[in-house]
Order: C-alpha cells, then structure tokens, then sequence
C-alpha cells in the first residue's frame, strides 16, 4: 500500500515521463566525449601500470623460508686471506 506523499511524488514523476519523445532520447554528443575521455583514462592508466610491472625484478624466496640459506652460507668456506 503506497502512501499519499509517494503518489503524489509518483504522479510528478510520470508527468515529466510523458513529456519527452521516447525515440528522440540519445546519449547526443555530450555522451560521446565523456565515453571517448573514459577510455582514454583506461588506456593511459594501463600503459603506465604494464611500464610499472616490466621494471619489477621479483625473486621468489625458498619455501623453506630462508632456512637453507643461512645452511648454505655456514657450509660454504671461508676465503683464505694473505
């Protein structure tokens, strides 16, 4: 059950509706620009974040983690010195 005020606000709503040529209403030039400026961002914005990950030089550590390399450095000898 719909209040008076929700009708009311309803009946404005559906004037205004009636007022405009269904088949005439298009996104127009204004729609365009603003489309072509958003895709424009999403380009720029992806070819900096692909300039960003090629600089990345990521190296996985050991699953063990870092364990075997403390080993490694105990076991390796040490260099003789003159």
């Amino acid at each position: 059950m719909m209040s008076a005020t929700s009708t009311l606000a309803l009946t404005h709503f559906v004037t205004l509706a009636d007022s405009f040529d269904k088949d005439k209403v298009t996104p127009g030039v204004l729609g365009f620009i603003v489309f072509a400026i958003m895709g424009g961002a999403t380009w720029l914005l992806l070819k900096s974040m692909n300039k960003r990950m090629r600089k990345v030089d990521f190296e996985e550590a050991p699953e063990d983690g870092g364990a075997g390399t403390a080993e490694a450095a105990a076991a390796a000898p040490e260099p003789k010195t003159s």
